[in-house]
């Protein structure tokens, strides 16, 4: 694709730069400038939110799904089985990712594995000159966040976080409207995740599957035996691979809570919970109720965990509802919004309409354009590094003053050694990326 010298990928960069510079829109489409700029994109996991970013991509003009990846060849073989059937076409496989970066014909990685791996994967994309979607958390600690924020820039690489909502058309406009003053002065969110969780037992340890490359599948974890109730959902649990459920779907409502208050990283988190419901293997937290302070700004945001029977929260079982001094505006899910004014709760305006956050994703990487991303990489590390912050208060039991600024917990060896993790040769994050 690049070996012409004037490639009509590069004629859409000149042109769209020469339509800036006039101040005019760059209308012309994608599908007008045929094959040699199509966006050739390899999905790496395949599992859960593997299948709709298949489905999302494919849906796309001009975008073609080249490569499937997958540590697990059997779910490797079946996902390539599914995709030739219902498009009718081959697909190139591989089981190692890194085989995906040396491709030079692939110009994006959409990479929905074990969120802890996610930091790394997406770094070694920049790297290796891709462009990245990436699913969320975009990091597994604090640390990697910052990281990927470094490579993106570095290698001007594009970079989508995960979090669809940010390309509703109701949810824009439901921040224009706080934004507005339409509940007044908003001071509070609050982000629920009430998810039906149940006990996943305790399997033990037995052999590795035909077909897992378990080394692979733990990249930068420590090495441990392998357990069907890590593979291939319930890693989620457990803390060198998952982040709970605040760091999971929570992601989605975390990202929304600080945008909605237009507020970074708090100066003080509380959080407590536990397991009270199964004497299963699981290490998260099954309730967790977490508070981030933000006494300068005069903000605070709840966020709060259940995972089995409960109340709803305004018809709300995951997502946010803000409060102003004039009113409150309810966020139910991705694309829905409902506003409450004054004493009487009078319905104010409301909206149910969705968007494409894939397309946003590719519009945006044929532009070269960054700023034309709603998801971009400051928000995998800001979201995802509140849950992150709430973990920690949580495991170590105590109020946590923070520095957001410097990114680093006041005075607090203990709390600052689980900003980052003990990382395994050769799937290592470097100071210098």
């Amino acid at each position: 694709m690049e070996n012409a010298s004037f490639s009509r990928r590069k004629f859409i960069q000149t042109a769209a730069t020469g339509a800036a510079v006039l101040g005019l829109p760059t209308l012309i489409p994608s599908s007008a400038f045929g094959a040699n700029d199509r966006l050739r994109i390899a999905v790496i996991g395949l599992n859960g939110r593997g299948k709709d970013h298949i489905s999302g991509f494919s849906k796309i003009d001009n975008v073609e799904i080249a490569t499937l990846c997958d540590v697990d060849d059997v779910v490797l073989r079946k996902s390539a089985s599914d995709f030739e059937e219902k498009f009718k076409k081959k697909v190139k496989m591989e089981q190692d990712l890194r085989k995906v970066y040396d491709d030079k014909d692939i110009d994006a990685v959409s990479i929905a594995t074990p969120n802890h791996w996610h930091a790394l994967a997406a770094i070694w994309a920049c790297q290796a000159g891709k462009d990245v979607y990436v699913e969320k958390p975009g990091c597994h600690n604090l640390f990697e966040g910052r990281k990927l924020i470094e490579a993106a820039a570095k290698y001007n690489r594009i970079v989508q976080h995960g979090v669809q909502l940010r390309s509703s058309v109701a949810i824009q406009e439901a921040i224009k409207h706080l934004r507005d003053g339409l509940i007044g002065k908003v001071y509070m969110a609050r982000g629920t995740v009430y998810k039906w969780r149940a006990d996943i037992g305790n399997l033990g340890n037995s052999p590795v599957p035909e077909g897992l490359n378990w080394d692979l599948w733990q990249g930068p974890a420590q090495a441990r035996e392998f357990s069907k109730n890590y593979v291939h959902y319930n890693w989620h649990w457990f803390w060198d691979y998952g982040n709970g459920d605040i760091g999971n779907q929570g992601i989605h409502e975390t990202d929304l809570c600080m945008w909605g208050l237009d507020v970074g990283l708090p100066e003080k988190i509380t959080s407590a919970g536990g397991k009270f419901l199964w004497n299963d293997c699981k290490e998260t937290p099954e309730v967790l109720t977490s508070t981030y302070h933000y006494p300068k700004q005069g903000k605070i945001i709840e966020f709060e965990v259940r995972p089995w029977m409960t109340n709803k929260e305004d018809g709300v079982e995951v997502g946010n509802i803000f409060y102003g001094d004039k009113g409150y505006m309810v966020i139910n899910g991705y694309n829905d919004y409902k506003t409450y004014l004054g004493r009487n709760r009078e319905p104010g305006p409301a909206r149910n309409a969705g968007g494409d956050h894939y397309k946003n994703f590719t519009d945006a990487a044929r532009a070269r354009d960054k700023k034309m991303l709603n998801g971009p990489v400051e928000t995998a590390h800001l979201a995802s590094s509140l849950a992150h912050l709430g973990n920690i208060a949580y495991r170590l039991g105590r109020t946590l003053d923070f520095d957001p600024q410097k990114e680093m917990f006041v005075g607090d060896k203990q709390a600052n050694a689980m900003l980052t993790r003990k990382y395994r040769a050769p799937y290592v994050i470097p100071t210098n990326v």
